[in-house]
């Protein structure tokens, strides 16, 4: 005989009904300020770090530290950025071939000319906006220039040298070198005509008891040696040539198939591997960019007196970046994207606050990644194309600077620019900031060579040396925007290509099956299916669209 009614056999009462318990294995989903908290711990832990540094630096300048003091608090900032830019290179390589090696060769190069035109566009813009506000607020002043008269050593700089470099390090000799050294022009003596300058100088020595000492020294400046260009190699990394590479490679991969898949597939977890460890480090930034900031404010001298003397200056460079990030920007992806512009603005704040700490597009470029690919749901495939090309191109902030710095300083010294020489401003402002190296500090390298075209005073350019290290964090969040907005303009102008190529895909994964029930699955052949000839076969494209258009569906609810 059976158990009683209502119970089991080992006395579990089925009458009642099973007890639930308050715990349990599904995570509860987190609403209000808890919800906004979990949100935006990284943003609230970037943005400590950068007050806390700004309080320590301000709260320890009076105390007039020793340099090895300085040095020490800097130091935790150094390794910071050390880390940071560790990770770029194999950052660079494995988003680059993984994103182009995911699109086909048509489409790779549909996105880098809409890429290319979009950072060109807005190269030139940043210029006319930094040319016509210096003419409108006018902040050099000539009594600046007599009280910082100084002279420096006059750098033989050219336009033309600045090119051919950029040309010589899209197309490295050597792919190992460029990861660690980059191609520039610089300019020595002439052999022959040193030694003929030395020769004369021992007659002119010899001859001593009848020249006096100062016809002796104005001789030495009169005789100039003759210059040669002489390609020469400079440490840093050679991101532009790796970028072409990459590039390069990646497309091709694309096109051989199921070969290429176990490749793609490497670099697509390298670049997996390398965000997670993104996020890890993204924990230090409280130490890491308050010990950057508190650092830098400490070891600049006499700051009040800088900041007084320069502040027209200052506020120039803020206004321009200020009305291009919250107006302009916001106008061009509102009229390509038909999204709310500042949403997407407020999504990037943290990347933001990395790039002006750091003042190097670079070192912000994994924290950019994770904001667009984790919190503002761009394609990963524009992505991985757009960022490490503009971290390299798009200097959007460096053209407004250069623009705006050579007028000042042709104001100072006194110099009345007519048109010819503005449009000579503007073009060389632009092609010189696409030269750009997206480290600290680059756009006063290629200052030289604006103030060179429109030959005004090179040695002016120390007075900016006192507060570049403000105006170039500044500037640097107008780099790293251009490139976040590139991407999701970019991303609109190719949804079709996108879609297109969704569908593609689905099509391929998606098993083709014949009225007698035989399945194909991916990388069969008509002759390995075991089927007739004669068998029809049917595809649900209802099924593959509706798929496509869910797909797209889901990116669209992103911010």
């Amino acid at each position: 005989m059976g158990p009683p009614s209502g119970t089991t056999g080992n006395g579990t009462d089925l009458s009642m009904p099973h007890k639930t318990t308050e715990r349990s294995d599904a995570p509860r989903e987190l609403t209000g300020y808890r919800k906004w908290l979990n949100d935006n711990l990284m943003l609230l832990v970037t943005l400590s770090g950068v007050l806390l540094g700004v309080i320590i630096g301000l709260c320890l300048r009076p105390m007039n530290l020793h340099e090895d003091s300085i040095m020490l608090i800097s130091y935790p900032g150094e390794l910071f950025m050390r880390i940071l830019k560790l990770m770029i290179l194999p950052l660079v390589i494995s988003s680059l071939v993984a994103g182009s090696a995911s699109l086909n060769a048509r489409m790779n190069g549909k996105i880098a000319l809409r890429t290319l035109v979009y950072f060109a566009s807005t190269s030139l813009f940043n210029a006319i906006l930094g040319i016509a506000l210096v003419l409108l607020i006018h902040p050099g002043d000539p009594d600046l220039h007599k009280a910082n008269d100084h002279g420096t050593e006059k750098r033989a700089v050219n336009l033309l040298d600045s090119l051919l470099d950029l040309g010589r390090n899209v197309f490295p000799e050597n792919l190992f070198q460029a990861s660690f050294q980059q191609a520039h022009t610089v300019y020595m003596p002439k052999p022959s005509t040193m030694s003929t300058f030395n020769e004369t100088l021992n007659d002119t020595l010899s001859d001593v008891e009848q020249t006096s000492e100062g016809q002796l020294l104005q001789q030495q400046q009169d005789v100039e040696p003759a210059l040669m260009r002489v390609v020469q190699y400079r440490s840093g990394t050679n991101t532009l040539g790796i970028v072409f590479f990459c590039l390069v490679f990646g497309t091709f991969l694309g096109t051989i198939g199921q070969k290429g898949q176990v490749v793609i597939e490497f670099f697509s977890a390298v670049f997996e591997v390398v965000m997670k460890m993104v996020t890890c480090v993204m924990w230090l930034t409280p130490i890491g960019i308050s010990s950057v900031i508190a650092g830098k404010i400490l070891s600049v001298s006499n700051l009040h007196l800088v900041m007084e003397q320069l502040i027209w200056f200052i506020l120039t460079i803020t206004l321009g970046v200020f009305i291009y990030q919250l107006i302009i920007m916001q106008a061009i992806y509102f009229v390509f994207v038909r999204r709310n512009p500042y949403k997407f603005y407020a999504g990037l704040v943290q990347a933001m606050l990395t790039a002006f700490a750091t003042a190097s597009t670079a070192a912000a470029l994994p924290i950019t990644f994770r904001c667009l690919n984790e919190k503002l749901r761009v394609d990963q495939r524009i992505t991985r194309f757009v960022l490490p090309i503009g971290c390299n191109i798009n200097m959007d902030g460096t053209a407004l600077y250069i623009s705006i710095a050579s007028i000042f300083i042709a104001q100072m010294s006194g110099m009345e620019l007519g048109f010819g020489e503005l449009v000579t401003v503007l073009l060389t402002s632009t092609a010189a900031s696409m030269s750009s190296a997206s480290v600290p500090s680059a756009a006063l390298v290629l200052l030289l060579v604006v103030l060179s075209a429109i030959d005004a005073p090179l040695q002016d350019v120390t007075l900016l040396f006192a507060v570049d290290w403000f105006v170039d964090r500044i500037r640097t969040t107008n780099n790293m925007l251009g490139d976040c907005y590139a991407a999701a303009v970019v991303e609109e102008l190719s949804r079709k290509e996108l879609m297109a190529l969704d569908a593609a895909v689905l099509y391929q994964e998606l098993p083709v099956s014949t009225p007698n029930g035989h399945v194909i699955l991916e990388g069969q052949t008509e002759l390995d299916s075991n089927f007739d000839k004669s068998d029809s076969v049917v595809i649900d494209m209802n099924n593959v669209l509706n798929n496509v258009h869910l797909q797209n569906g889901n990116s669209n609810h992103r911010i």
